[in-house]
Parts: structure tokens; C-alpha cells; sequence
């Protein structure tokens, strides 16, 4: 993997953990040669992300939309700064120019990129691995509630392991890059759904 797409918060939550988390991943992919594609964002654990890659040398695109340019939260400092019309075209550009996705902890617009990078997983969008460090046990819930979605049957079997997960990132990058792309719905037939 060249570059990992990296979702994460823009928050900065009171425990320094989260923030220490994401100056850690920045600076572990860039210390390994990996590009960071992210939100452009210089607040909460985008910013320590981005600054943890820049300050290891390492490569950092962020992709902001125009509504958020303003209001000093684009991260000028990046290698390259691309700003966009809306959150569509962000998560179009997310998966254009990296070659796997890395969830880290946070909110809304986070659970928002991870669940489009698996739903376009599932049909063929895409073949790129989808990581999800579960630092702190942070997604535990969201690992059982998937696992609950596939015992269901809403996850079909071949979709069952699309979301790799690991609580340290070494491990998960490993995973992520023996990831083996399974069967999209695009290549099932009606029977098979």
C-alpha cells in the first residue's frame, strides 16, 4: 500500500490518548512510506494525524470540501491540499487516490466514510482492504454490532470479514495487506443474494 485513506474525528476528546493515538499512526505510515489521504483538517485527531506524517517526512493529501476551507480548519501545511464541492466528492477522492481505508476513533462523519468504504467493499465499487484499529476497545460495540448484522443475515457470508480489525496498528496493516479481495454482490447472481 502506497497510500491509506485515514478516517478519524475532528474533535479533540478530553482523554490525550486519542490525540497521542493519531500523532502515532501519522508518523508510524509515514516512518514506513505510506501516504496519508485524509479530511485536510488541522483540528482534533485529523490534525494529529497530518502532523505526525509531516513531521516523520512523510506524504499528507488532504481533501476538504469548500464549505469547511474557511474558519482557519484547512490544513495548509499538507503536501498537497485539494478542496472539493461536497462530502461526496471527498469520499470519491478518498478511494481514487489511496489504496486501502484506516478507521481510528470518532464520530458521525467518521462511522459515515467507514460504512461507505464497506457498502462500496461490498458491491465491486472497490477492492481495497478496510481497516478499523480498535485502539482502547474503542469499537467493540461496532465490531459485535456487525458480527450481529451478519449472524442476522443482513452481511452475507462473503462480506463477513470486509471490515479487518485489530487493536494495534502493526498487526493491522499486515492484515491489511494481505487482504484478499472477496466475491462482490456485482459478481453474484440473483441466487446467490
Amino acid at each position: 500500500m502506497k497510500r491509506i485513506a485515514i478516517y478519524c474525528g475532528s474533535a479533540t476528546p478530553g482523554d490525550p490518548r486519542y490525540m497521542e493515538l493519531a500523532y502515532m499512526v501519522g508518523e508510524t505510515l509515514a516512518r514506513r512510506g505510506i501516504g496519508v489521504v485524509y479530511g485536510g483538517g488541522r483540528l482534533g485527531l485529523m490534525g494529529a494525524v497530518a502532523k505526525g506524517a509531516l513531521e516523520s517526512g512523510g506524504e499528507v493529501i488532504g481533501i476538504i470540501p469548500e464549505a469547511l476551507v474557511g474558519g482557519e480548519v484547512a490544513n495548509t501545511d499538507c503536501t498537497e491540499l485539494h478542496v472539493v464541492k461536497n462530502m461526496h466528492q471527498r469520499k470519491q477522492a478518498f478511494t481514487d487516490l489511496s489504496d486501502g481505508f484506516l478507521t481510528i476513533p470518532g464520530g458521525v462523519g467518521t462511522m459515515d466514510e467507514l460504512w461507505e468504504a464497506v457498502s462500496w467493499a461490498q458491491l465491486g465499487y472497490h477492492s481495497k482492504p478496510v481497516g478499523l484499529l480498535n485502539a482502547f476497545g474503542f469499537y467493540d460495540k461496532l465490531i459485535e454490532f456487525n458480527r450481529h448484522m451478519a449472524e442476522v443475515g443482513f452481511v452475507r457470508e462473503a462480506h463477513r470479514g470486509i471490515i479487518i480489525d485489530d487493536q494495534a496498528l502493526g498487526p493491522l496493516l499486515e492484515k491489511m495487506a494481505e487482504y484478499v479481495p472477496h466475491r462482490t454482490i456485482f459478481e453474484m447472481k440473483a441466487e446467490d443474494l
